[in-house]
């Protein structure tokens, strides 16, 4: 049978054409194996991906079913590799398959409607032009950037709570993608980092680790098996991996998604957002009002999580996990030149992003009463201005709240 493809002006290299091309011809291919007739699909938009896939919208021209306007596509361009266990399509499948099952009220992410484990491909909701979080914080609207922050953590606090005890489901999802197991995708470099940082500290900045401190950051590793608040974390919850719609905040890129304690994401609202290339400074307040919004959500589930006593332990230690990873992925290329942490994109500097990090851990560690926590904390911060100058002293706020 011939595949009819209309991309609609293509004005780019003929390579990405191909790969437009090749791509709805994979989608048209999944969607009538799944439906059991031709649906045609035309004018694709690239959405722009990354160097793992591409991401478009297509217009459907042809369907003899009832079917929306437009769908998006992602396909992962590589294979595979023999001995890699961990694949971000399967993950991604996995996850919007979990998602889709849920209620149309339950749920936080696009409708998933067609995958090919063959094609490495999925067929989506398109959610439209909605701005994401990133643009609402870059912005130079505060209210608007304030109202996107609360919603993003209710929407948070409503995926674990939605997500809490499916474990099982997102395990038989995984199987039947051919993943006997999968596990976090931090846990690894966690792992190490947490066992490596203080050498590194040592060597970089000048600052020692005493057993105990460097015993207690290791001991946070027990956040990354099994524990009993877990639920489904997107693994990347960056600001521009979530659309703010008129339908509340919806959560995209399910590329690591998986089953983990739910502390781990609830600590981007103090860090914030580690992982992430703009990583900038909240307005004071915001991370405790974020926090509220959250356990607004995620209290219908684990009402003990309401008790600080219960739940602020266990964000110290989350905060103290992330602390760490981030500093052993950014300090070594601070000692090579401290420039911006994306130098595509609208980044804080990495040396200020770090030594924020380091402050706030302080300030927290005291509230808890963890006061060898915090005099480490505040040596290493103290270490990263003297080492890298007056610019590292002040991680500036988000543009929108300037």
């Amino acid at each position: 049978m011939s595949v009819e493809i209309s991309t609609g002006p293509l004005d780019v290299h003929n390579a990405v054409a191909a790969e437009v091309a090749e791509t709805v011809a994979a989608a048209q291919a999944v969607l009538r194996r799944r439906f059991g007739a031709s649906v045609r699909l035309s004018d694709a938009e690239d959405l722009g991906g990354s160097d793992r896939s591409v991401v478009l919208r297509v217009r459907v021209v042809e369907t003899p079913f009832a079917m929306p306007r437009t769908l998006v596509i992602k396909r992962y361009r590589t294979p595979l590799l023999p001995g890699q266990t961990a694949d971000p399509f399967a993950h991604e499948a996995a996850s919007s398959q979990l998602f889709t099952a849920l209620s149309v009220g339950e749920r936080v992410s696009p409708e998933l409607i067609a995958h090919g484990p063959a094609e490495r491909l999925l067929v989506m909701e398109d959610l439209g032009r909605a701005p994401t979080l990133a643009d609402k914080l870059l912005g130079d609207d505060a209210r608007a950037a304030e109202r996107s922050l609360l919603a993003w953590a209710r929407a948070l606090g409503r995926v674990h709570a939605n997500t809490a005890g499916r474990e099982a489901d997102f395990d038989a999802l995984m199987r039947r993608l051919g993943q006997r197991s999968w596990t976090d995708p931090i846990a690894p470099e966690a792992r190490t980092a947490l066992t490596e940082l203080p050498a590194l500290l040592a060597e970089a900045i000048g600052v020692q680790t005493s057993d105990a401190v460097a015993e207690a950051a290791r001991n946070t590793g027990w956040l990354l098996g099994g524990t009993r608040y877990r639920a489904f974390s997107p693994s990347d919850v960056c600001p521009d991996n979530n659309l703010v719609t008129n339908r509340g905040v919806r959560f995209l890129d399910f590329e690591w998604g998986c089953m983990r304690d739910v502390a781990l994401d609830v600590a981007y609202l103090r860090v914030p957002f580690p992982s992430c290339w703009c990583s900038f400074a909240l307005p004071q307040g915001m991370t405790e009002a974020m926090l509220a919004a959250w356990r607004s959500e995620a209290s219908t589930v684990w009402p003990d999580l309401d008790d600080d006593a219960v739940l602020l332990p266990r964000l110290l230690d989350a905060q103290v996990l992330w602390v760490w990873l981030s500093t052993w992925w950014l300090l070594p290329r601070i000692t090579e030149t401290d420039r911006p942490i994306d130098a595509n994109q609208l980044s804080p500097r990495r040396s200020a992003a770090l030594a924020a990090r380091w402050r706030r851990l302080r300030a927290d560690a005291v509230v808890s009463g963890r006061h060898e926590l915090a005099e480490h904390a505040e040596a290493v911060a103290t270490a990263i201005v003297r080492r890298f100058g007056p610019d590292a002293e002040t991680l500036p706020l988000y543009p929108a709240f300037r």
